[in-house]
């Protein structure tokens, strides 16, 4: 068995509608993910927050606990632009929004996860277009993340939020026919459960691709509380030999710390079992 690394969502604040298990600053969220024995966090953040990477790397090293990826969701939903954006204001910011992630990224020593911020194509607009566009920003994201070695997972979301990369065979096909340096597929359990005809032969399809995963039951609470078979795709990760984390980014159901201790516990319980 592979003794995965085991992370969960952070951020400095986040409601309880959303996906996020511990709120604060990042050096207090990585003592409490260390009180409760995960490995790391994944930070949601914006690029321009104020951030003091020597008190984070010193905490990191208190603690023993790493930082498994930084999220750029809120460039899109607080920023509002995107990669594909109309507005080329906007989509300029995008990518000068991405460049300061992977920016800190590297000074952090972690990964970034690509997801809203590639945008979605406008109702009727031809898709080919927009497409292209993507790819183009994408290589020259791909290119910066290469000279700073700062990995960029591409997290597939299901079709009710976005319309682009809904499947691991859509987004494995945009990686794979644009030679990608840097470019991961991310998988998500629960956007797996409404998209993926069998979401453990998609896993298993994105192999040596797939860098990151999160880990949400079908209802988006912590694994273990719905009727995905973490087993199966526990034993789909390690057939592929997955060598990232595995993090738990799910509702704060029935309460933060709570939910984030039963997510740890069935998955520790699940791995020891295989």
């Amino acid at each position: 068995m592979i003794p995965w690394r085991i992370a969960l969502s952070t951020a400095d604040e986040a409601s309880v509608k959303d996906p996020i298990l511990l709120v604060g600053s990042i050096e207090d969220n990585l003592v409490k993910a260390a009180h409760l024995g995960y490995d790391a966090i994944e930070i949601h953040m914006r690029e321009n927050d104020p951030l003091d990477v020597n008190r984070i790397l010193k905490t990191v090293e208190k603690t023993k606990v790493n930082i498994s990826a930084l999220v750029t969701g809120r460039l899109n939903t607080i920023g509002m632009c995107s990669l594909i954006d109309d507005r080329p204001y906007a989509e300029e910011a995008a990518l000068k929004g991405l460049y300061r992630y992977i920016d800190r990224a590297h000074k952090l020593s972690t990964d970034l996860v690509i997801g809203w911020v590639k945008g979605k194509i406008p109702e009727g607009k031809p898709k080919a277009k927009y497409m292209y566009k993507l790819a183009r920003n994408l290589s020259s994201l791909d290119d910066y993340a290469d000279l700073h070695q700062v990995k960029l997972f591409i997290e597939v979301i299901n079709r009710y939020e976005t319309n682009i990369f809904n499947t691991c065979r859509e987004t494995l096909d945009f990686i794979t026919q644009h030679q990608f340096k840097q470019l991961y597929v991310h998988l998500d359990t629960f956007h797996m459960a409404i998209e993926e005809a069998n979401a453990v032969e998609a896993i298993r399809e994105a192999s040596h691709y797939l860098g990151y995963i999160h880990f949400a039951d079908n209802n988006r609470h912590f694994p273990g509380d719905g009727r995905l078979d973490f087993f199966e795709i526990l034993r789909a990760l390690e057939d592929i030999n997955y060598q990232g984390y595995i993090s738990v980014e799910c509702l704060p159901i029935p309460e933060r710390e709570v939910a984030a201790s039963r997510a740890l516990n069935n998955i520790k319980d699940l791995c020891e079992a295989l």
